[in-house]
C-alpha cells in the first residue's frame, strides 16, 4: 500500500485529494492500494474568498461530505512538524494526543496567513483572514449599536489598499448602513504606498477610484498606522482618527510549515517548485496553493496567492503525486489565463484579463460575475462523487476562470 498525505483542507488540499482519487479510480485501484489522507485542523473547507461578506459562518463546506464519498480519509489535527528525511508529519489530534503520520508522497497545501503587525495596540485589530477572524469582526459590528454614542462609533479604518483591503472597505459601507444612518458612517482606507491597489496595476485603478469615491470611502495614501486603541487610530503623519473598528489586511505570508521543508523560498515564504509542483531537491514532496511559488509556463510568471491559482495547483499536484507513485508521466502545471475579479461592495465590481489587467467589465455587470464565482463556481460538489471526480484532474476546467466564457457579456 502507498500513502499520499495532504496537509491542508482548503482549495488546494481538497482538489489535490480529488485529483489523486480520480487517477486511482481510473487505474482500477482500491483505497488499500493507494491510500489518500487529508489532515486539517477544522472540519470544514472555508470559502476564504468570501470572508469579507456578512454572515461569514455560511462560508464553509463540510470536508467529510466532499472527501468521504470519494474514499479520502480525513484526520482532524494540527500539523506541528514535517520530517522529510523519515517521511512523516507530527500532528496534535483533537484529544490532545500527538501522532506521527507516515507518507510516501506529501502535498503541502497549508495555505497562507496575514502578517500581524507589532505596533502598540495591535491586539485591537480585526482581520478577515480566517473564519474565526471574520466571525469576530461580524460580532463586533453587530454590537456597535449597543455602545454608548461616541466619536468613531460607526467609523471603520481598513489598513492596506490591496485586493483584500479594497473588498472589505467597500463592503463595510453596506454593512454599516444596516446599523446606522449614512451620515454617521465613515470608512477610511489607509495605504502606505501612493496608490490604491498597488499590485493590481493601472488598468483597473480608475474603476476602483470611482467606486471608492461613489461610496464615500476616504483614502489616505502614503501613510501607515503607528498605534491603535479601542476607539482611535494614530497614523504616521500625526493624524488621529476616532474609530471603533480597525481591520488589518496589509501583507500575507505562506504557512509557517513551509519552514519545515528544506528548500528555497520566495519573499512570501512560498516554496520553490518545479513544473510538476514538486519541491526542488525533494523527490517525494509537492506543494500547492499559497505554499508554492509556481510558475505559469505560458506567461512565465509566478502565480498569485489566490483561490484562482490554488484550484488548478491542487488538481495538478494531486494528479502528479498519484502518477509519481504509479510510475506514470507527470503533467506540467498550466493554469488558465489570468483573470482578476475584484468586488467593490455596493458599487459593483471590476473584472480584468491578463497580467496587464485590461478591464473587461465594471460595476453591476462585473458584480453579477463576481457573485456567480463566489456562490457557485468555487464550491466543490457535496455528496456527489461523480461530479467531484469529473471536475478533478489536470485537464478539467473551472468555468469561472475561462476568460472567453466569462467575459462574453
Amino acid at each position: 500500500m502507498s500513502n499520499i498525505l495532504i496537509v491542508g483542507g482548503g482549495f488546494a488540499g481538497v482538489w489535490s485529494a480529488a485529483s489523486a482519487a480520480k487517477l486511482r479510480q481510473e487505474r482500477g485501484l482500491s483505497e488499500r492500494d493507494l491510500q489518500i489522507t487529508v489532515i486539517s485542523a477544522g472540519d470544514d473547507m472555508v470559502i476564504r474568498p468570501r470572508l469579507y461578506e456578512a454572515d461569514p459562518d455560511r462560508m464553509r463546506v463540510p470536508l467529510d461530505r466532499v472527501l468521504g464519498p470519494i474514499g479520502v480519509r480525513r484526520i482532524a489535527g494540527t500539523v506541528t512538524d514535517i520530517d522529510t528525511a523519515y517521511r512523516h508529519v507530527t500532528a496534535i489530534r483533537r484529544d490532545g494526543t500527538t501522532d506521527r503520520i507516515h507518507y510516501d508522497r506529501l502535498v503541502l497545501a497549508s495555505g497562507s496567513q496575514v502578517v500581524r503587525p507589532k505596533f502598540p495596540g495591535a491586539e485591537h485589530l480585526f482581520d478577515i483572514d480566517t473564519m474565526t477572524g471574520a466571525a469576530t469582526l461580524e460580532a463586533h459590528l453587530r454590537r456597535l449599536p449597543e455602545r454608548s454614542a461616541e466619536r468613531g462609533q460607526y467609523t471603520a479604518v481598513v489598513v492596506g489598499a490591496g485586493f483584500t483591503g479594497l473588498e472589505i472597505a467597500t463592503e463595510l459601507v453596506g454593512r454599516l448602513e444596516e446599523l446606522a444612518p449614512r451620515e454617521q458612517i465613515r470608512v477610511v482606507l489607509v495605504e502606505r504606498l501612493d496608490v490604491v491597489g498597488p499590485e493590481l496595476g493601472e488598468g483597473p485603478r480608475p474603476a476602483i477610484e470611482k467606486a471608492l469615491a461613489d461610496l464615500g470611502v476616504e483614502v489616505r495614501l502614503g501613510v501607515s498606522v503607528e498605534e491603535v486603541a479601542r476607539d482611535k487610530v494614530q497614523l504616521s503623519d500625526g493624524t488621529t482618527l476616532p474609530a471603533a473598528t480597525v481591520v488589518w489586511t496589509a501583507g500575507m505570508t505562506a504557512s509557517p510549515l513551509t519552514a519545515a521543508i528544506p528548500g528555497q523560498r520566495d519573499r512570501l515564504g512560498r516554496l520553490d517548485v518545479d513544473e510538476y509542483l514538486r519541491v526542488r531537491g525533494l523527490a517525494d514532496v509537492y506543494a500547492a496553493g499559497d505554499t508554492a511559488a509556481a510558475v505559469s509556463p505560458a506567461e512565465g510568471r509566478v502565480v498569485m496567492q489566490s483561490c484562482q491559482h490554488a484550484l488548478p495547483q491542487g488538481k495538478f499536484a494531486g494528479h502528479n503525486v498519484a502518477a509519481d507513485l504509479l510510475g506514470e508521466q507527470l503533467v506540467t502545471f498550466q493554469p488558465a489565463p489570468y483573470v482578476t475579479c475584484l468586488a467593490l461592495g455596493p458599487a459593483g465590481a471590476v473584472v480584468t484579463s491578463g497580467w496587464d489587467r485590461e478591464v473587461q467589465m465594471t460595476e453591476q455587470q462585473a458584480k453579477h460575475l463576481k457573485n456567480t464565482i463566489n456562490t457557485e463556481w468555487i464550491y466543490p460538489p457535496v455528496d456527489d462523487p461523480v461530479e467531484l471526480l469529473n471536475q478533478a484532474g489536470p485537464q478539467a476546467e473551472f468555468p469561472d476562470y475561462e476568460p472567453e466564457e466569462q467575459l462574453a457579456g
